[in-house]
This record gives structure tokens, sequence and C-alpha cells, in this order.
């Protein structure tokens, strides 16, 4: 079975709320998805229970501990910053081939597809000399490209799209989580981003509930189903 790599092209833009939710729905028609967060800054173990990382075991329908937390996201880093940074302030750094290891580990034990769902945007640093696209590169993964429709999406969805595809990383899907407040339609994004982008685009309304993340799980099966035959 395949496995994805969920990254953004920024902070903030949903990437818990999407990999949490196409989980729930592949568990819908009796797919054992499951997802890994390595990397996690701005946490706060006083408050483990909304963080990340529990809601991808809520969504796994794991128990949320502090011993679960930390088999899923083992770096964990209190300031709300970059990897890097954040792990500076506490005088510690990601060892970039212990991180790929892990993530490789995970996949090969993952009983049906893994969600391997990254920290901030593609172009992020883990370290002095390594970003996010670089672990991507490394896991040999697809990557599930999570956007917003704010201002200055299109730049940004292009950028990061182009930045993946230099680097020989396919785009499964680039996915449009409807941004609060967004100044067009999720329609006139998705139509603007297809016009210049030849990944499929899923649009995923504010608030949506299962049914588009149904269509997501279902296209990812498309692609592994392609992969297993060679087309």
């Amino acid at each position: 079975m395949l496995s994805y790599f969920v990254t953004a092209t920024g902070t903030d833009i949903g990437k818990t709320y999407v990999t949490a939710n196409i989980i729930r729905a592949a568990r819908q028609v009796g797919l054992d998805f499951s997802a890994i967060k390595p990397v996690l800054s701005g946490y706060d173990e006083a408050n483990a229970a909304s963080s990340d990382p529990a809601r991808l075991l809520a969504a796994m329908g794991k128990k949320v501990t502090l011993r679960n937390i930390a088999a899923l996201t083992p770096w964990r880093f209190a300031a709300p910053l970059s990897p890097d940074m954040a792990a500076a302030r506490e005088g510690r750094k990601i060892d970039f081939a212990t991180l790929t290891a892990f993530c490789e580990a995970a996949t090969q034990a993952a009983p049906d597809v893994l969600l391997i769902e990254g920290v901030g945007g593609v172009a992020v640093p883990l370290d002095d000399t390594h970003l996010v696209v670089d672990l991507i590169a490394a896991l040999r993964l697809p990557a599930i490209l999570v956007a917003g429709t704010y201002l200055g999406t299109l730049s940004h969805t292009i950028t990061a799209a182009e930045a993946l595809v230099v680097r020989g990383i396919p785009v499964a899907a680039i996915v449009l989580n409807e941004s609060v407040g967004a100044p067009v339609s999720l329609e006139e994004t998705a139509a603007t981003l297809a016009l210049r982008l030849p990944h499929p685009i899923h649009q995923i309304p504010r608030n949506a509930a299962a049914p588009p993340f149904r269509a997501l799980v279902a296209s990812l099966g498309e692609l592994e189903a392609d992969a297993e035959t060679g087309g």
C-alpha cells in the first residue's frame, strides 16, 4: 500500500484537520488508515488533549495519552517557531537521519496507508541544512498538499507545488481547505489553480462533513491501484 506525506503551503492551513478527516473517511469504508506527526512546534503538555497528535489519535480511535502522543510525535518543542528555532531554544537539534529512519519504520509497520503529517509548510527548516521538502524527498513518498483560499494562496500553492515537483516528489492531491473570510469562492480558486497545475484538486468547504473526504480517499485508492498495476 502507498503512504503519503501531508504537507502545506504554510502553517495553520489545516494539515491536521485534513489528515484526521481522511482517516475518519477511510475508516468509514473499512480502511485502516493511520498517521504520525513526527515533529511539532508549539506543544504545551498542559493542553496535550487538544494538541495535533491528540486529534490524530482520536481520529484513529486510540486513547489520547501522553505515552501515545510521544509515540506519534517524538520531536515536540514548546516554542511556536520553525522546528530548527524551537529546538535551539531548548538546546536540542533534530537529527535528520534519525527522523527519516523513524518515518520509514512507521511506514513499514503500518497495516494500511500511513499519513505522515509534516510541520508548517513545504520549505520550513528542520535543521541547519534540511527543509520539510527534503524529508519528503528522502522518504520517496507522494505528497498531499494542503492549501487555503486566502488572498495570496495562488502564489503560495503554485510555488509549493513546484518545490515538490523539482525534487521529484509526486503531488497526489492538492486539497483546498476553505479559509475563513476568503475573498473569492472555493470554486474560483480551484479553477484558477487547475489552469496552472496538473495535479488533482479537491475542494473542502468550510465545516464540511464526510463526503468531500470520502472522495479524496477514493482518489487515493485509485492511485494505489494504478501503482500496483504499473498504470
